[in-house]
């Protein structure tokens, strides 16, 4: 083999794994994505195939068996009728009488006749084929058969050597009539079957989508759902008992975290309240100003330090108007000195924890405040997500250090000058409050030069 013909298998295997890729996709987007629908398929597609393989081994195997038997039959009694007539001419009556009582078969004869023009074969009649077939081989003569509509006869015409012998014949003494009653009740009992796996679905999946709805609510820091309890099959029950016990789990040492930041929290204000009334006892001295500035600065950390501790889980979802705040931050931009500006697209109300979301609103703006000259917003509300986008000049953060500044106590001094007062906590709250809110904020680089920052909460 050369490594032409190598190369070309191997870029022929290649075409076809795309190929095959191609179609994989494509097939997922033309298939259901809900459990409940797809459940329905995996029960439906098996039944179709298999009614569908029955079917046809039917309709090639006992129909057509059937059907050729019955038109056998009638071809042998209108050839014992023809060998009759040619043996007793002198008793063509009595033959026709008696292939009326006896065989079932109206027959008369017709003088000087002609057989009519051929008519049409009908694409999907077999009894039109197999009778045609058996005529062909038994009676050898030339004939005319009229199968085509729903009457219950159908008609024979053969040619003799002067006359036209005509026969009506019951359509099912050549034809299995009764098929019918077969794909009928193939049909009914599928319709049935589906029915009643319909219902059964119903009920196993709603556990499920239970659950899922309590998951949901529990990402998005909601309460969960009263009416939410273990369900359904065992393996539902069960992993309906752990997300109950994770939540419980992770509820309890949220709340421990809490009381024991509140009580160090405590403990230190108490430590700084003596503080400053040593301070203030002492006077204005300028000596001291030094140790005012550090009792601040604790003060302020340990604010923040709490809040982040807290991350305002214990908030109710309410209605918040974006507009109304949006217009605040620009005017406490304006106040500065800086340049703000904003487009909202959808409803002015969101329904969020309203603290906790002007906290995290809040703190991407005083971040862009603090260190760009102008910062520019842009908020869509759709009915399904909430994104908020800041955009603003100022010297931005690298790509590589972007994750970082999420972190608790990081601080960028390369990149953006730090005030005395921060903590390197103002965007790991963002985030906190974001995620408990069941969305995220993530940042990238601005058409205006500096960063972007993108709030996405489900609403």
């Amino acid at each position: 083999m050369t490594w032409r013909d190598a190369l070309g298998r191997l870029f022929s295997r290649r075409v076809s794994w795309l190929d095959l890729r191609w179609f994989s996709r494509w097939l997922r987007r033309q298939l259901p994505s809900g459990l409940f629908a797809r459940s329905l398929l995996i029960i439906i597609l098996p039944m179709l195939i298999l009614q569908t393989v029955l079917l046809f081994v039917f309709m090639e195997r006992h129909w057509q068996m059937v059907t050729q038997r019955l038109s056998a039959s009638v071809t042998r009694d209108i050839s014992a009728i023809i060998e009759l007539l040619d043996t007793y001419p002198q008793d063509t009556e009595k033959t026709l009488q008696m292939a009326r009582q006896r065989l079932g078969l109206i027959a008369s004869l017709e003088k000087n006749g002609e057989l009519p023009a051929p008519r049409p074969r009908p694409f999907f009649s077999i009894l039109d084929q197999l009778l045609s077939d058996e005529l062909r081989n038994q009676i050898k003569r030339p004939f005319w058969i009229d199968t085509v509509g729903d009457s219950p006869l159908i008609e024979i015409r053969i040619q003799l050597d002067d006359r036209i012998l005509r026969i009506f014949a019951r359509r099912n003494q050549a034809y299995a009539s009764n098929t019918h009653i077969f794909l009928l009740w193939m049909f009914g009992t599928s319709l049935v079957l589906i029915i009643i796996s319909t219902l059964f679905l119903r009920g196993q999946i709603r556990p499920i989508l239970a659950l899922a709805e309590a998951a949901e609510s529990f990402g998005k820091g909601q309460p969960m759902p009263q009416q939410f309890s273990p369900r359904g099959a065992d393996e539902i029950r069960r992993a309906g008992m752990a997300f109950i016990l994770m939540r419980e789990r992770i509820e309890r040492q949220m709340e421990q975290r809490t009381a024991m930041l509140s009580g160090v929290s405590h403990d230190l204000r108490t430590i700084l309240t003596r503080f400053k009334l040593q301070l203030a006892i002492a006077g204005d001295n300028p000596d001291l100003e030094p140790l005012h500035e550090d009792v601040e600065a604790m003060q302020s950390m340990l604010e923040g330090y709490l809040a982040f501790a807290k991350g305002e889980a214990e908030e109710d979802f309410g209605s918040f108007n974006l507009r109304d705040m949006l217009e605040k931050i620009r005017d406490d931009f304006a106040l500065h000195g800086k340049s703000f500006d904003y487009r909202l697209e959808g409803d002015d109300m969101v329904r969020v924890r309203p603290q906790a979301f002007w906290r995290l609103v809040g703190n991407i703006a005083t971040n862009g405040r603090r260190y760009a000259n102008h910062v520019q917003v842009e908020a869509r509300h759709t009915a399904k997500w909430l994104v908020v986008v800041f955009d603003d000049d100022g010297p931005g953060i690298p790509p590589e250090a972007r994750e970082d500044v999420f972190k608790p106590f990081f601080r960028l001094d390369e990149a953006r000058n730090q005030d005395a007062s921060g903590t390197g906590l103002g965007l790991a709250i963002a985030r906190d409050i974001a995620r408990s809110h069941g969305g995220n904020v993530t940042l990238g680089d601005s058409p205006l030069g500096g960063l972007r920052a993108t709030i996405r909460i489900p609403v």
